[in-house]
């Protein structure tokens, strides 16, 4: 049987390797751009628009038509109702599996470092509520970013290639 003193230094080593635990663990739900740890796995998804990169969160991740190469035109009102990929700095996305593209990240103006797909910056669409939504596809120039070599994720016609109007 354990003394009194032994038992006290027992319980407070399993406590504190819980919280050890628990603070390693990524943050669930939400459009959270990053996970706790700083670093994301950029997963695939599958619908009748071909297969699409998810984040962390299993959630669609889209691209803008007006953007370029490590570039972002997304800001302001844009960036609020499309949140960025972010990675926390030193931290690189990995790629899941199914992803075939090229990953990378490049300093948004805030400092931020948003996540990119052969150098096409990811965003979310804050009107998808659950991981395989595509709600976003066509909406002010915003289209799922599908992985390389897979069906047309065009906008739907008629939608803007800009994020003007935000």
């Amino acid at each position: 049987m354990l003394s009194g003193r032994h038992l006290i230094r027992l319980i407070m080593l399993v406590a504190i390797a819980s919280l050890a635990l628990v603070a390693c663990q990524p943050s669930a739900g939400g459009a959270s751009s990053a996970s706790s740890a700083g670093s994301v796995t950029v997963g695939t998804a599958s619908s009748n628009l071909g297969t699409f990169l998810t984040g962390p969160n299993g959630k669609t991740l889209y691209t803008h038509a007006g953007d370029s190469t490590n570039t972002s035109t997304c800001s302001g009102a844009c960036l609020t109702a499309w949140p960025a990929l972010t990675v926390a700095s030193g931290q690189h996305p990995t790629a899941g599996s199914g992803v075939t593209g090229t990953l990378g990240t490049f300093s948004r103006s805030d400092g931020s470092l948003q996540v990119t797909y052969n150098g096409l910056p990811l965003y979310y669409w804050q009107g998808d509520t659950k991981a395989g939504d595509t709600t976003g596809q066509g909406v002010n120039g915003f289209s799922v970013a599908l992985v390389s070599g897979t069906a047309s994720g065009t906008p739907a016609a008629g939608a803007s290639s800009s994020a003007r109007g935000y």
